[in-house]
Formats: structure tokens, C-alpha cells, sequence
């Protein structure tokens, strides 16, 4: 393992002006699964806010495409999409050597890869239980492995950030609450709960940074059935005290402030963008 540096290799940060402080000029991004839902938001406001973006996606060739000119053109930024199944290291590998090529290198990982397969504990098969298990916790560690590589070989560019990377793993409320029907997921997310935090303490000397996003109920293609009528909505409604869904860009705008210089003493956290759902509102009367 590379050494640990010493306090004098990382003197005392000087944060920059507060105008830079949440923008993201100069710096490369990845955004695994972003050719749809919470990544495509995620990819478009890491524009906005001025990173070049990597969109890596498995499959919807012209979604990802699609993404990265949304990304290019309206935010004025360099961009392209990279197919790669996060699960499989060599194409994590290849994806981390051609962002190298093209880039120059990595600043910020949005891990955001995710999957679901569900059924009763009973009837999981072991085909959907290894599915869920490789893409979103391999598949993250996959990632993050290769993204810490890269960081502690290039160090702090303080002209650039404060950082010399930022890891965002893109987890779910159901890392703390369980899910019916969901073993897999659930136990995937509550896997990249502690593996982040671990990740975390073990290369903060490097200044890099690690922490973790929460949704809770977001307005996306994969849930739907979730949102799409009335009497969905407010079913779902009861489960979230601020009473509204998230938006893709809630969660876009959180990665966005967590991936800048305003959240640089920030490190092994889980930030739950979730309207309160995490406050279990069935007790909110005591029980």
C-alpha cells in the first residue's frame, strides 16, 4: 500500500474564495449510471457546475448520448459516455485508463451503478441475489478502488481543490431501514454504509475524501408505480413527513455541494436526502 503521507506533505488548507468554494471548474468527473434517473441529474449539475463529465452506463446507448449533450452543450463543458459494466474490474479498469487519456485524469466518483431484483426472501433466487450484490457493492468498490488509486498518485492540486479527490457512493435509505421483499437491495446498501465509511478512515491522510447520498422516495422511471396516480402518491405521501417526492436534482444538487470545497472538512458521512423518511413518521404519534 502506498505510505502514509506525512502532516507536513499536507500543510493546513486555506480554502479558496467563496465564489469558487461550490464551483467545480477545472475538475474531471464520473458518474456511473448515468444515463438515466439520479445519475443523469447528478451528470448534468456536476456540469452545470463546471466538471467535465465521464456518463458510464451499461446499456440505452442513445440516453447516455443523450446525456452528454445535455452536459456539453448547455453546460459548456467536455463530456462523453463510456459503456462498462461496473461489476466486471477489467472494464472498470479500462474506463478509469481511457478517462486518463481523455482527461488527464479523475477528481470526483459518483458511484451511482444500482440495480434491483426482487422478490420474498423465500424465492430469491441465487442469480438475483448475486446481481444486486455485484453491481452495487462490487460494483462501487470496483470504482472506488481505482478512484483512489488515481488519487493518491496525483495528490492535492490546490488550485483545483482542497481534496485530492472526492468519492460520492450512492446508497438508499434502505442502508438503515429495511425493505420487505428487497433483501438483496437492502443488504447492498447497508454493505456501501460501512464500506464507505471504512474507505473513509483508511485514506483521509491522503485528503481524499469519502462520503455517501441517501435518497429516500424520488421521482424516477424505476418506481413509478410509486408516484404516477394519485392514490400511489399519497400512499407514498405517508412515508415522508415534508410531504412532497424528491426530485432527480435534489439528489443532483446534494452531490454537486458534496463533491465541492464548501463540504472539504466532510468525510465519512451519509448525507439522507429523503424529506424525513428516515424520522419514521409512523411513530410520529407516539406509536
Amino acid at each position: 500500500m502506498t505510505d502514509r503521507p506525512s502532516v507536513a506533505e499536507y500543510p493546513p488548507v486555506v480554502l479558496p474564495s467563496p465564489e469558487r468554494q461550490l464551483s467545480l471548474k477545472g475538475q474531471k468527473a464520473l458518474v456511473t449510471g448515468g444515463s438515466s434517473g439520479i445519475g443523469r441529474e447528478i451528470a448534468i449539475e456536476l456540469g452545470w457546475a463546471g466538471a467535465d463529465v465521464v456518463v458510464n452506463y451499461l446499456s440505452g446507448d442513445e440516453d447516455a448520448q443523450e446525456v452528454v449533450k445535455l452536459v456539453g452543450r448547455r453546460c459548456g463543458v467536455r463530456a462523453y459516455a463510456h459503456q462498462a459494466d461496473v461489476s466486471d474490474e477489467s472494464a472498470v479498469q479500462s474506463m478509469f485508463q481511457r478517462m486518463k487519456e481523455t482527461f488527464g485524469g479523475i477528481d470526483i466518483l459518483v458511484a451511482n451503478a444500482g440495480v434491483q431484483r426482487d422478490a420474498a426472501f423465500h424465492e430469491m433466487s441465487m442469480a438475483d441475489w448475486n446481481m444486486v450484490l455485484n453491481v452495487n457493492l462490487t460494483g462501487q468498490f470496483l470504482c472506488c478502488r481505482e478512484a483512489v488509486r488515481a488519487f493518491q498518485r496525483k495528490g492535492v492540486v490546490p488550485e483545483v481543490s482542497c481534496a485530492a479527490g472526492k468519492i460520492i457512493c450512492m446508497s438508499s435509505v434502505h442502508d438503515i431501514i429495511p425493505w420487505a421483499g428487497r433483501a438483496n437491495y437492502a443488504a447492498s446498501k447497508g454493505g456501501i454504509l460501512m464500506m464507505m465509511k471504512t474507505i473513509a478512515q483508511e485514506v483521509a491522510p491522503w485528503r481524499i475524501r469519502v462520503n455517501a447520498i441517501s435518497p429516500g422516495a424520488v421521482r424516477t422511471p424505476i418506481n413509478r408505480s410509486a408516484w404516477e396516480t394519485p392514490e400511489a402518491y399519497d400512499a407514498l405521501m405517508k412515508l415522508v413527513p415534508y410531504n412532497r417526492i424528491g426530485e432527480p436534482s435534489d439528489i443532483g444538487r446534494a452531490a454537486v455541494w458534496l463533491a465541492s470545497d464548501y463540504a472539504d472538512y466532510i468525510t465519512g458521512t451519509t448525507l439522507y436526502v429523503d424529506g424525513g423518511m428516515t424520522l419514521y413518521p409512523g411513530f410520529d404519534a407516539g406509536g
